[in-house]
């Protein structure tokens, strides 16, 4: 997650960002959320881990500005690669 907040910062006004939790409880998932997202908002949320079908963290989607998903993935990537990817999605709607 902190790679997603960094990248958010790079992003502001052109991407919206939101981190979902789930499979926790909320005194748990607000420390972690509190120790690594400065950016990004966050909620806890397991419908959205059910809507989606993912079994476990990290899973990311990218969602264009009219809700279809252009693209997910599980595990984490680094700053270039998941940089790479929201440049994609920009160049969607450009």
């Amino acid at each position: 997650m902190p790679v997603v907040d960094e990248v958010a910062g790079r992003y502001q006004g052109e991407v919206d960002f939101l981190a979902v939790a789930g499979r926790s409880d909320l005194g748990r998932t607000t420390e972690q959320a509190d120790k690594l997202l400065d950016i990004v908002p966050w909620g806890l949320d397991d419908s959205i881990w059910e809507l989606f079908g993912d079994p476990y963290q990290p899973y990311t989607v990218l969602i264009t500005a009219d809700g279809k998903i252009f693209e997910a993935w599980f595990g984490a990537l680094d700053e270039a690669e998941l940089s790479t990817r929201i440049d994609a999605l920009i160049a969607v709607h450009s």
